[in-house]
């Protein structure tokens, strides 16, 4: 018993390691487009944490990184608007124009965020993509990238509202609960 929960603790050090170390990669590719994901909107502006991936999918636009942005992301719990509508109206604010945006406002979690990007991407002929999230956010992210098939770079956010230990600990926390839970039920899709 003592030993299967060694090696649980251990299983668990290695994905923490695995999570934290991704989130420095940032893979300046050109490609046809940038997914960016969703986060929490605030009435119909972008949280801290969307918009600082949005501040970084503009950038990646602006420097000719992506030819295009597909925001993603529905609409919450008591939202009046989805994420990627703000997203959008956002962009359109910082001079990104509106013929290089495409959005989904289906999606509620991750992998749908993926999903239904790549199906606007298929419907356009893109074939390759750059991921935007936050920094440890990205590990899991790609892995749900790769099982897709997507051709896919990871370019974290340079900056996050996550900057103390305090707020990124539970950050950091979550996503090794839900990359664990993604990798235990990745067989059974």
């Amino acid at each position: 018993m003592a030993s299967a929960a060694a090696a649980g603790m251990l299983l668990i050090a290695l994905l923490a390691h695995s999570i934290w170390t991704y989130s420095s990669i940032n893979q300046l590719e050109k490609t046809d487009a940038a997914i960016v994901l969703g986060a929490a909107v605030w009435g119909d502006q972008p949280s801290p944490v969307l918009r600082e991936r949005l501040h970084h999918a503009i950038w990646l636009y602006q420097q000719g990184y992506v030819e295009h942005l597909i925001f993603t992301g529905g609409t919450g719990e008591l939202q009046a608007y989805a994420e990627a509508e703000v997203a959008r109206n956002y962009a359109l604010a910082h001079q990104v124009p509106e013929d290089a945006i495409q959005i989904e406002t289906k999606s509620t979690i991750t992998e749908e965020n993926l999903q239904y990007a790549l199906d606007i991407a298929h419907a356009h002929g893109w074939k390759s993509f750059t991921i935007v999230s936050d920094p440890l956010h990205m590990k899991r992210s790609m892995m749900m990238a790769e099982d897709m098939g997507m051709k896919a770079f990871a370019s974290p956010t340079p900056t996050t509202v996550y900057r103390s230990w305090r707020t990124t600990l539970p950050f950091f926390a979550r996503e090794i609960f839900f990359t664990a839970g993604y990798i235990l039920t990745k067989p059974f899709r």
